[in-house]
């Protein structure tokens, strides 16, 4: 059987482990997301574009859990190579029962001054890739599933610096509630909009702080705790249509 862009379906004999697909899983956040799930008993498809030392660590220390990891290299903004990451999935002996749409470009800009090319890098990557996987996701959750896109605070702030992103982030939370309510009832999806957590470097030590400063628990989020409202909402099946978000009280200021 043949998907809506080219990929194939084949069915194949399931393992005991159930598959979770996590894009940009080789470290940061996806890192931590990989970690969670591999603790409750999911086998990890780990996919990857440019970190491969970072994926193969990761990888590492997933086997070391006792669960099967696939680590995959892909360019998500390159839907044959998208494609060729979704049709992966028919190949492995694991259901698929959780995608945990990870990767995203995050570049500084103004407006103003922003390109159609980097423009279009955002949206491809943080809005478009998440559309495709989620299409194609729910086409192999036969017994049911929980897809959960990695959103940011900064999708409900107007960051003039980061002009794509905020667009993208803020496309995606929408995206989250259209798919939740045709994916329904089998299938459920929600978001996480993480703040503060890891800094990136768009963003000078001193600045960082300052950030942080801000916020009413003075703190950025540990890695592990974003990667707990996952958990709840695996945990939880009566969760479906909504953004988690675990930001430290930044939406307050």
């Amino acid at each position: 059987m043949k998907s809506i862009f080219g990929c194939f379906v084949v069915k194949i004999g399931m393992s005991k482990f159930p598959l979770a697909l996590v894009t940009g899983g080789a470290h940061r956040l996806g890192r931590a997301f990989c970690l969670a799930l591999a603790r409750r008993g999911y086998a990890i498809l780990l996919h990857f574009h440019q970190s491969a030392d970072d994926a193969a660590t990761t990888a590492d220390e997933i086997r070391l859990l006792g669960v099967p990891v696939y680590p995959l290299k892909a360019d998500l903004t390159d839907t044959t190579a998208l494609c060729s990451l979704i049709s992966t999935l028919d190949t492995l002996p694991h259901r698929l029962k959780v995608l945990v749409n990870s990767a995203a470009v995050m570049l500084r800009a103004d407006v103003r001054t922003l390109s159609v090319s980097d423009f279009d890098a955002a949206i491809a990557l943080n809005l478009r890739a998440p559309f495709l996987c989620a299409q194609e996701a729910a086409k192999r959750m036969d017994s049911g599933g929980l897809i959960v896109n990695v959103s940011d605070v900064g999708a409900q702030k107007a960051w003039s610096g980061f002009p794509a992103y905020s667009v993208s982030k803020a496309g995606l939370e929408s995206l989250t509630r259209l798919l939740a309510r045709s994916l329904a009832p089998k299938i459920r999806v929600n978001a996480i909009a993480p703040g503060l957590v890891l800094p990136s470097e768009n963003v000078s030590p001193v600045d960082w702080e300052k950030l942080v400063m801000r916020l009413p628990l003075k703190r950025p989020a540990a890695p592990e705790e974003i990667a707990s409202a996952l958990v709840f909402l695996v945990e939880n099946e009566y969760i479906t249509g909504q953004t988690i978000v675990v930001d430290g009280g930044y939406s307050l200021i």
